[in-house]
This record gives C-alpha cells, structure tokens and sequence, in this order.
C-alpha cells in the first residue's frame, strides 16, 4: 500500500473510479439520448391467428414410421445399460 497517503492521492482516486463509471456508462447515456431502432414492434398484425394454432398442429400430426420407432425403443433401453 502507500505508506503516505497525501490528499493528491484521495483526489486522484475518486477522479479515477468516476471516470472510470462514466467511460463504462457512456454507450448507454448516448443510446438513451439516441435510440438508434424505434423499439419492440408488433409482430402479427392479425390476432386471430392465434386460435387457429392449434387446430393446424393436429392437422399435421408427426407420424414415426416403424423402422424409425424400433431405433428409438433401441437407444431408450440401452440408456440403463450406461450406469453399469
């Protein structure tokens, strides 16, 4: 540490944390000052979209063929198998 510490040294030390603070703040101050995008949009224009969500999804089920559903029955019963 410094054995003498002088009242040059306190001022020093707060001049250098707080422009230290206001360089790291600085991007953000001017963001604010100038946002450069105009903020969140709406995304759907259309709303009723949303409740037909679900009857789309049924509509295109995923079908697993069965040599698909074997490799799958496969690796599930080899999982226990990596304990040991």
């Amino acid at each position: 540490m410094i054995p003498n510490p002088t009242p040059t040294t306190f001022i020093m030390l707060v001049f250098g944390v707080s422009t230290f603070i206001f360089i790291m703040l600085l991007p953000a101050f001017l963001e604010l000052k100038k946002p450069k995008d105009a903020g969140p949009r709406t995304i759907m224009n259309n709303i009723i979209a949303i409740p037909q969500l679900p009857t789309i999804m049924e509509d295109e089920k995923i079908v697993l063929d069965q040599a698909l559903r074997q490799k799958i029955a496969n690796i599930i019963a080899f999982l226990p198998n990596l304990e040991a």
